[in-house]
């Protein structure tokens, strides 16, 4: 059973292709004209992207898994 999206096919029409385009564009000219504005951020943002990386890149706790034989629980450590 396949269940195609309506939107999937909106953003490959004629109209959605000049859509991104457009968007494309005035992202790049946004981005050249404030560019001695965001330089002097830059070093901030990549302090403010390590804790959102631990948090939604990290897997979660306990899901690590085992890395030795499953009873080596209880005595704390390898053999």
């Amino acid at each position: 059973m396949t269940h195609h999206s309506r939107t999937a096919w909106r953003w490959r029409s004629p109209s959605g292709i000049a859509l991104l385009v457009f968007l494309g564009i005035a992202a790049f000219f946004l981005v050249t004209e404030h560019w001695a504005h965001i330089i002097p951020v830059l070093p901030w943002l990549l302090l403010l992207a390590c804790p959102f990386m631990h948090l939604f890149m990290h897997g979660g706790h306990g899901g690590h898994g085992s890395h030795g034989s499953p009873n080596n629980d209880s005595e704390g450590g390898q053999r």
